[in-house]
């Protein structure tokens, strides 16, 4: 899975040729804006050489796949195909399968060690009769590397056909997905939110959808709105029975319960609210999450953090969301979003009270522009990554890589004379991520949000991962 860095002088077509592959498949998997621009810095997610494949009349995606020794599912995923039914003559496909010719010199062992498999999975692969009997000019197909495999959760905070459509464009790389979020009501009600056209589109992708319920918004932090809930016997009763309504009227799957700002005082509660909700949920059949804050040790200080008593919440719930994201926040100074070092210090803490097969680390898919000097009150701008890249370009800056926390930022002066500081995510800040999921030996990963778009990642995820569907 190569990632190559642009340097000063860099163009696609020489970066491609480089890596063997054409360049409109660095522009496909980029999505690259203006192909004949590239910024000093910028990174690009490299696509493996794969064959391509005309579909003819009458062919069939099980048919293709039997042809190139692959799974109909992986020329599914390595195209977007979300019906396999739905393929058509005429359609250019990419086959997920790498061919060797043999040159003067090879072992199989030294081609193993090229593309990091095992020589006997090449030999197997290729049908050979003895490992020494490979001769100059053959053709080998390179069996894929074995990958881990995860589960993944997006959350969606725009409902309607809007929402719809970015679970049908994406939905092929998830096992869940939560519309945010039905809000909690004082008196255990849930306010209602037209989620019916995104439940619809799960279904259509495969993702399960989980209810996602809160009590904050955008206006009110909500600790006393949960104090209500929690300290009420009654309250937490009705909350349940109103939350079960809705799963069982739209065909949500599971409950993902994201309180915030939750009194300190109110830890125990939460607690108990959330082995009501496993002892309800449980006997239909529906699984339960949790979102919690990053916290780096027990006794963290903080209204984000003292509630969420990380051991009662690995103990109850089925998995949990770690909101590891928003270190740089919007209305504080530049700095990374969601830093590597900040992250592995959440992991190193939760993973000795959590078991790590329940932990989903938070992705966040959004970038930040603050303006300089960060003045308090101040919010920064918040977009892609698409157009995080296209800004570097209007400005011609270069793209820098902050090492200790493994993102790329840059600065600029817009037209108004005005300094800027971006931080985004990249192809490298991507990796280093899914390399602490592997590491960690976690469950997966939780994106925080749909919407803004960020191809590297999803090309970057499929190629580390084999993706988790439940339905």
């Amino acid at each position: 899975m190569p990632i190559y860095t642009v340097q000063s002088g860099d163009n696609l077509w020489r970066i491609a040729r480089q890596f063997g592959v054409g360049p409109e498949r660095i522009v496909a998997a980029n999505e690259l804006a203006e192909p004949g621009r590239l910024a000093v810095g910028q990174t690009l997610y490299v696509p493996p050489p794969y064959p391509l494949h005309e579909v003819q009349q009458g062919e069939t995606l099980a048919a293709i796949a039997s042809r190139y020794g692959v799974t109909a599912d992986a020329i599914a995923r390595a195209n977007g195909i979300a019906n396999p039914g739905s393929i058509a003559p005429g359609q250019v496909l990419v086959i997920p399968a790498l061919y060797h010719t043999v040159q003067r010199g090879d072992t199989l062992w030294r081609i193993a060690q090229r593309y990091g498999v095992q020589p006997q999975a090449i030999q197997q692969a290729n049908n050979i009769a003895a490992p020494a009997i490979i001769y100059e000019g053959q053709t080998l197909r390179i069996p894929e590397r074995p990958k881990p495999v995860i589960e993944v959760n997006a959350y969606v905070a725009r409902f309607g056909e809007e929402g719809a459509e970015l679970v049908r464009r994406d939905g092929i790389h998830f096992t869940y997905v939560c519309p945010f979020a039905y809000r909690i009501r004082s008196d255990g009600g849930l306010t209602p939110v037209d989620d019916e056209p995104l439940i619809a589109a799960a279904y259509e992708r495969r993702v399960v959808p989980l209810l996602a319920i809160t009590n904050f918004s955008s206006t009110e932090a909500g600790s006393q709105l949960a104090h209500t809930i929690l300290t009420s016997e009654a309250l937490k009763e009705e909350l349940m029975a109103n939350a079960l309504a809705v799963m069982q009227e739209k065909g949500y799957l599971g409950l993902n319960v994201d309180f915030e700002n939750v009194l300190p005082e109110d830890r125990e509660a939460y607690n108990q609210f959330l082995r009501l909700a496993a002892e309800q949920l449980h006997p239909h059949g529906y699984s339960l999450s949790t979102a919690l804050a990053p916290k780096t040790g027990p006794n963290q200080k903080g209204l984000l953090y003292e509630a969420h008593d990380y051991p009662a919440h690995g103990e109850i719930t089925d998995f949990v969301v770690l909101m590891t994201y928003e270190w740089g926040y919007r209305a504080g100074p530049p700095q990374p979003i969601s830093p590597i070092n900040e992250i592995r210090r959440v992991l190193d803490y939760a993973v000795t009270v959590i078991p790590p097969r329940k932990i989903l680390m938070g992705f966040q898919l959004y970038a930040r522009d603050w303006l300089l000097p960060h003045v308090q009150g101040q919010t920064a701008e918040t977009f892609s990554m698409q157009e995080a890249l296209r800004r570097a370009l209007q400005y011609g800056v270069e793209i820098r890589f902050d090492t200790k926390s493994q993102t790329p930022y840059y600065r600029y002066t817009d037209a108004q004379g005005r300094a800027h500081e971006v931080w985004f995510e990249d192809a490298r800040s991507a990796q280093a991520k899914f390399d602490l999921v592997k590491e960690y030996g976690l469950r997966g990963v939780c994106y925080w949000e749909l919407g803004y778009p960020f191809p590297q990642n999803w090309a970057l995820l499929e190629a580390n991962f084999t993706v988790r569907k439940l339905l």
